[in-house]
């Protein structure tokens, strides 16, 4: 998944830039440090946020149609507004997704529990990313969202895996 990335970005018909992705991997970062954990455990709750989510937002897509989804994720993403959040993934989801993490990571249950509100805004900045930007002639559907959607689960739309990737190619060594 992190090539759809690198491609939205490249593209200049798609939303993604670097300094997107950017303030992505700063607000997985700073979410990190502030409930003390490190690099390798936030790699793994975002691996089982995004095992967790993707049969939830499967689940929505046909019920709201590829442009309201597109609409809701690109609302998540500018706003945070915690009531377009709640219309895709609701307060008892929400719980569900962060049970699910604690019990895949091993990481207490009211931690994961206080970051999902916080995480899943950014995990939807990160697929908005793929979108068309407005006015974009032949823009086209959103390559991350139907990457992440239709994954054969091989592995390669691993959030987690997302991230780390992130993390090397915007801190390149000198």
């Amino acid at each position: 998944m992190f090539f759809e990335v690198l491609s939205a970005i490249n593209d200049p018909k798609k939303q993604a830039s670097i300094d997107q992705l950017s303030q992505v991997t700063q607000s997985v970062q700073q979410l990190a440090t502030s409930q003390g954990l490190n690099d390798t455990q936030m790699q793994s709750v975002m691996t089982a946020l995004g095992g967790a989510l993707q049969p939830v937002l499967k689940q929505k897509q046909p019920q709201l149609g590829g442009s309201q989804m597109a609409t809701m994720l690109a609302q998540v993403a500018g706003s945070g507004k915690a009531g377009v959040l709640q219309s895709l993934v609701t307060p008892q989801l929400q719980q569900q997704l962060a049970a699910t993490v604690a019990q895949k990571t091993g990481i207490n249950a009211g931690i994961v529990q206080a970051m999902v509100p916080h995480l899943l805004p950014v995990v939807m900045g990160l697929f908005n990313m793929g979108s068309p930007k407005p006015g974009a002639v032949g823009g086209g559907g959103n390559p991350l969202l139907t990457a992440f959607l239709d994954s054969d689960r091989d592995g390669s739309t691993d959030l987690g895996d997302v991230m780390k990737f992130a993390g090397r190619f915007l801190n390149t060594p000198n």
